[in-house]
């Protein structure tokens, strides 16, 4: 039996420490994204898709957040947003302190092992966005995990 197995009891700090790292409250959200400073956004959209998968990050990078694009689909994409197109987390160079997610919720676990590898500070799904077993599995990596917020209202909030 491990520390943090499902049979640590309850209450234990082995079995609490982990939900450290699951953001809720505002101030908590706040002060992860207050820390944030380079950000990879996985899923990015180019302008003309009109989505919030191009425009919430376009605000985060005119609040003054360093934007390295992610795209899961448009392969011709070589740069948005002024910055070099990446299509794995772990292979940005000099890494990223966060990681938004613009991906269905059922592909969220497809991003896993590259978000383990590059082991930034924070992973935001956006609002809409949830996956309980990929945010366990990140928290018990010692990864803050924001699920189902979204990051331009959340900047807004904050006064950026």
């Amino acid at each position: 039996m491990t520390p943090d197995s499902e049979t640590t009891a309850p209450g234990t700090a082995a079995a609490t420490d982990w939900r450290a790292h699951l953001l809720e409250t505002d101030d908590a959200v706040h002060a992860a994204l207050g820390r944030a400073r380079r950000v990879a956004v996985v899923g990015i959209k180019p302008p003309e898709s009109g989505a919030p998968a191009y425009y919430v990050p376009e605000y985060a990078q005119r609040a003054g957040l360093e934007i390295v694009p992610v795209p899961t689909y448009y392969p011709e994409l070589t740069e948005l947003l002024g910055a070099p197109v990446h299509r794995q987390v772990a292979a940005i160079p000099g890494g990223v302190d966060t990681v938004v997610l613009f991906r269905r919720p059922a592909d969220v676990p497809g991003h896993l092992d590259d978000l383990l590898a590059a082991r930034p500070r924070l992973v935001w799904m956006q609002l809409g966005i949830r996956h309980d077993a990929t945010a366990e599995a990140l928290a018990r990596a010692g990864i803050d995990v924001v699920q189902d917020r979204c990051m331009l209202v959340e900047l807004r909030a904050m006064g950026r």
